[in-house]
């Protein structure tokens, strides 16, 4: 049959107003939609059939479907920053100005180069890429590997900046209904009838799900339920509205579109909704199969729901001559809605031996020839649906007959949406009588309490009768996966059951003989399933081949695992604000301002910002840093040190926690004394360290690295809630509760003493090293560690953050005469190493352990475990030849550059010159004028006063003595002032 192109009909359309024409590109070309159509229906009313490529073969491709699961039709949609790929056609409503362009072909649509590969598809199995172009390894390394990689991926990604905005919400409710179905709307109305807060998410912009598309009198019972949850208080409804995942304890994220593609609206485009609800009924309704029939993807093979759709609600033919091929009784609703408009259905092939039901038998009342126990054996055409040669369901693809049309509606039946009851743990039964897999009611996604939080109704939970009144009886779905049931090989390998990725019945056949008996694994290896599919079309298919293949039932073979999100989110909604300067939150001390004032020069650490130092009238920042290191070596600095985490931990067990959160002993701390502690993760490097100090006989508190706060406080709660559930300990990260000023230098004690209040003893012998003791500063409660990070005597001020500032400008004020200076981390981090002391994320980078860094003594023998403790027993963690920390003596007065590698002899494996170790921390020494250095080098300790040479990329050779790591007061006499 010669293909007609497809048309808007003269009349109806449910969702569109004729009156109001829109304007749009595609490929150049410009086009007219109506208000209230989509991309697809609007490119089907100017005869656009063809779509897209797919993404192997570059097969032509139209739409199947048109919802969220549409696989073909993906457009890359807008210019400049608004650019996007992947656009859904069938979702994304058509906006004044549109500009979209096909995707996977060049040059053109019509004519794509890659369309060579169709041919070669006899060479381009599943799992090609694993079998061939391997060896030898140069030639695919430079010929074969750069074609595929260029050929990755479907749409281009975007390059400039997007210019939209994008917001975030919290919404909190007793009860969150996922779809505006009649079920979904029900369950809505029965749980508000119960006073609770309910609220009822919907994808589409309009309400009632397929109930307005399927019967006409469905929308008047829509607008009943509308109404009446539209005057109550206690229920908010939002369209446009995607549930994109559900996550533990009722946490569900939901995508609300509001200015789609429209920037004239001047309102954000999307916002991203954190929704925490006790109970999450998921309505999400149920999505049509396709059947495997040789050349099921030639353009105008369509679902009958989508057929359907596109008729009722956007007045939209997708040809002039329709065959409906099915396996159940929904699909003669396509048949009759066509003839009701006007168009020819020339038969419906139904592959069951019997068709008795009340739709087949309207369809007979309307003369619509009807032939069961038929298949079609294969669909002619390349470009677009020409006919269909028919044959027995039963029997080995014979042809008996041939039909000339131009759409083919298929149905295999429905499957329930069952991604996001999925998402979180909740399992699937198959249903045998209905050929599905379904929500098992008994084994829901549980939340905190470990009871069921979630649960299916209506299609979702595999009922697939229509509400109330609207119910008809409908004869039974038979199973059909293939046609003909025993088709030969030459038709299987041209049945196609996943369309984006070119995945055919023939490729999941030859996995299952490869020994691909995993669903998983078969997936990966065909590609059936994955990329924006995800398994909404061709899942449930595949399945059922490969269980045949194997020899199996459907539900021994399992189902692939469904994660969120649902459909995809842009980088941008998950972002939200957090972009550009934005892009993190920027955290500031309560001395921030007067560091500002100060003309201090900022470092980022983490999400905050810190004084690297404080350049005064005609400096530059190293004479600062020099300065500040000098001034607190010979007088007193005042550091800002609010930055470091604080973390609380609590409880009858926080003794032991403790124990296993760190390598030393930490439940034997008396009161009022402080530990320097180390932390190591489960596969034993070090990960944090910081001093720990016991408040009370079952509280601690843990001080950490400014970058580290998070991360470590996220660390304790993973171990508290997922291996130590019962242990009674409770964490709080209170970092910004408090503000901590470092004061250190010989006249450091001289200072406090002038604004501690009478009774507060910070002598020596009352407040010893590693101790704390609580009191009034300048009036201001406060808890003074005697800690040292300088090596210098020093003391650590803590306040509450209120209150920060006011201490700070009163040190400065009383301390001038004693010369006080405000030091930054610069500073800091030189006396810290002239003192050998370790810096997290300079002498560690993620491999090192703490007995790399000499710091045997800090893991106690006492106790039996801590995290980390068997992994730092394997061999390789035991082996002498592990770099170990030393000093550095640069032989030339150069500073030996931070990251230098020293050179050993020979060449490794890789024809590289063999290293032996590396500088970790460089700077120079003011305080010895001189530069120092530290650094992992290997049998490092036990080779003193040995010679390493550094080659830089410049092609100098720098040379370093190794030496004690400890360059400065050794003894520790300074500590004490």
């Amino acid at each position: 049959m010669k293909h007609t192109p497809p048309f808007r009909l003269p009349k109806g359309g449910r969702l569109i107003d004729r009156a109001f024409q829109i304007p749009f590109q595609f490929d150049g070309r410009s086009l007219r939609g109506l208000q209230g159509d989509t991309l697809a229906s609007a490119l089907l009313s100017n005869g656009q059939m063809m779509m897209g490529r797919s993404f192997k073969y570059h097969r032509p491709r139209g739409p199947v479907a048109s919802g969220a699961e549409e696989p073909n039709a993906l457009f890359g949609l807008g210019q400049g920053g608004r650019f996007e790929p992947n656009q859904r056609a069938t979702t994304t409503s058509l906006v004044p100005g549109m500009t979209l362009r096909s995707q996977n072909c060049w040059p053109s649509l019509d004519a794509d180069i890659g369309a060579v590969n169709n041919w070669l598809s006899p060479l381009l199995p599943a799992g090609f890429y694993y079998k061939t172009f391997i060896h030898p390894r140069p030639f695919w390394k430079h010929v074969f590997e750069p074609i595929i990689r260029h050929s990755a991926g479907l749409g281009a990604a975007p390059t400039d900046p997007d210019p939209d905005l994008y917001e975030q919400a919290y919404g909190h409710a007793d009860l969150v209904v996922v779809g505006g179905g009649i079920a979904g709307l029900e369950a809505a109305r029965a749980a508000a009838d119960k006073g609770q807060q309910v609220i009822v998410l919907e994808q589409n912009p309009v309400w009632g799900g397929r109930t307005p598309v399927d019967h006409h009198d469905g929308q008047a019972l829509i607008d009943e339920l509308l109404a009446d949850l539209q005057a109550r208080d206690n229920v908010t409804l939002r369209r446009n509205t995607m549930a994109t995942g559900l996550y533990d304890h009722g946490y569900l994220l939901a995508r609300e579109a509001l200015a789609d593609h429209d920037p004239d609206q001047g309102i954000p485009r999307q916002r991203l909704w954190r929704i925490r609800t006790a109970h999450v009924v998921v309505a999400t309704g149920a999505l049509e199969r396709p059947i495997s029939f040789a050349c099921n993807d030639v353009p105008g093979v369509m679902l009958a729901s989508a057929v359907r759709d596109f008729i009722t609600d956007y007045g939209v033919a997708p040809g002039q001559r329709i065959v409906v091929v099915t396996n159940n009784d929904d699909a003669y609703r396509t048949a009759l809605t066509a003839q009701a408009a006007g168009l020819d259905v020339a038969a419906i092939v139904d592959a069951r031996f019997a068709a008795d039901g009340d739709l087949p038998q309207a369809a007979r009342a309307q003369n619509i020839p009807v032939l069961t126990g038929t298949a079609i054996a294969k669909v002619k055409g390349s470009r677009h649906v020409e006919g269909v040669v028919l044959c027995d369901q039963s029997g080995a693809g014979k042809p008996t007959g041939a039909i000339d049309c131009d759409v083919v509606a298929m149905s295999g039946g429905w499957s329930p949406v069952v991604h996001l009851w999925s998402h979180c743990g909740g399992k699937l039964i198959w249903d045998e009588a209905q050929a599905m897999f379904r929500p098992n009611p008994e084994r829901p996604p549980l939340g905190a309490n470990g009871q069921g939080n979630a649960s299916a109704v209506g299609a979702a939970n595999g009922d697939l009768r229509c509400a109330g009144t609207l119910e008809r009886r409908e004869g039974p779905t038979m199973p059909v996966w293939c046609m003909p049931q025993e088709a030969p090989y030459k038709l299987r390998a041209k049945m196609w059951l996943d369309y984006q990725n070119d995945v055919k019945v023939s490729d999941v056949e030859l996995a299952a003989r490869e020994g691909y008996a995993s669903v998983e694994h078969t997936k990966r290896y065909t590609t059936l399933g994955m990329a924006t599919d995800q398994g909404k079309v061709s899942n449930i298919n595949g399945l059922a081949v490969l269980s045949k293949a194997l020899g199996q039932k459907i539900p021994a073979t399992g189902t692939t695992t469904f994660r969120p999100p649902y459909t995809p989110l842009t980088l941008a909604t998950i972002a939200g604000d957090a972009r550009g300067e934005a892009f993190q939150p920027l955290r500031k001390t309560p001395m921030h301002d007067w560091h500002e004032g100060h003309g201090a020069s900022w470092e980022p650490v983490g999400q905050w910002r810190r004084p690297y130092c404080y350049p005064a009238a005609g400096e530059d920042r190293h004479a600062a840093v020099q300065r500040e290191i000098l001034a607190v070596r010979r007088s007193v600095g005042t550091l800002d040190a609010s930055t470091l985490g604080k973390i609380i931990v609590k409880g009858p067990d926080a003794g032991r926690f403790m124990d296993m959160m760190y390598t030393n002993m930490m439940s034997s701390l008396p009161v009022g004394r402080c530990r320097y502690g180390l932390m190591c993760n489960e596969n034993g490097f070090l990960m944090d360290d910081g001093v720990v100090a016991r408040l009370s006989e079952d509280t601690w508190l843990c001080h950490t690295t400014t970058g580290g706060a998070e991360h470590i406080h996220a660390h304790m709660e993973d171990w508290l809630q997922c291996e130590w559930w019962d242990w009674q300990v409770y964490t709080a990260n209170v970092t910004e509760q408090w503000a901590q000023i470092a004061v250190a230098g010989p006249k450091s004690r001289e200072l406090l003493m002038r604004l501690a209040d009478d009774g507060f003893d910070l002598s020596q012998e009352a407040l010893r090293f590693m101790s704390w003791a609580s009191g009034q500063i300048a009036g201001i409660p406060a808890r003074v560690y005697r800690i040292s990070f300088s090596g210098e005597l020093s003391y650590e001020i803590s306040v509450p953050a209120g209150r920060g500032l006011e201490l700070w400008e009163k040190l400065h004020e009383v301390g001038r005469d004693l010369g006080v200076t405000p030091y930054g981390t610069e500073a800091m981090h030189v006396m810290r190493a002239e003192k050998g002391f370790i810096m997290i994320g300079d002498e560690t980078d993620g491999t090192i352990i703490p007995q790399d860094l000499g710091l045997g003594w800090a893991i106690s023998k006492k106790k039996s475990d801590y995290i980390g403790k068997r992994a730092q027993a394997r061999s390789h963690m035991t082996d002498r030849s592990r770099w170990q920390l030393v000093g550095l003596e640069s032989l030339d007065g150069r500073v030996i550059p931070d990251g230098a590698y020293a050179v050993d002899e020979g060449v490794n494996a890789n024809g590289q010159r063999k290293m032996q170790g590396r500088v970790t921390s460089s700077y120079h020494s003011p305080t010895l004028d001189r530069p120092i250095a530290m650094a992992l080098v290997r049998h490092g300790p036990e080779r003193m006063g040995q010679v390493l040479e550094f080659p830089l990329p410049s092609g100098e050779v720098l040379k370093g003595r190794i030496v004690d790591p400890v360059f400065y007061d050794k003894e520790g006499s300074r500590l004490n002032g």
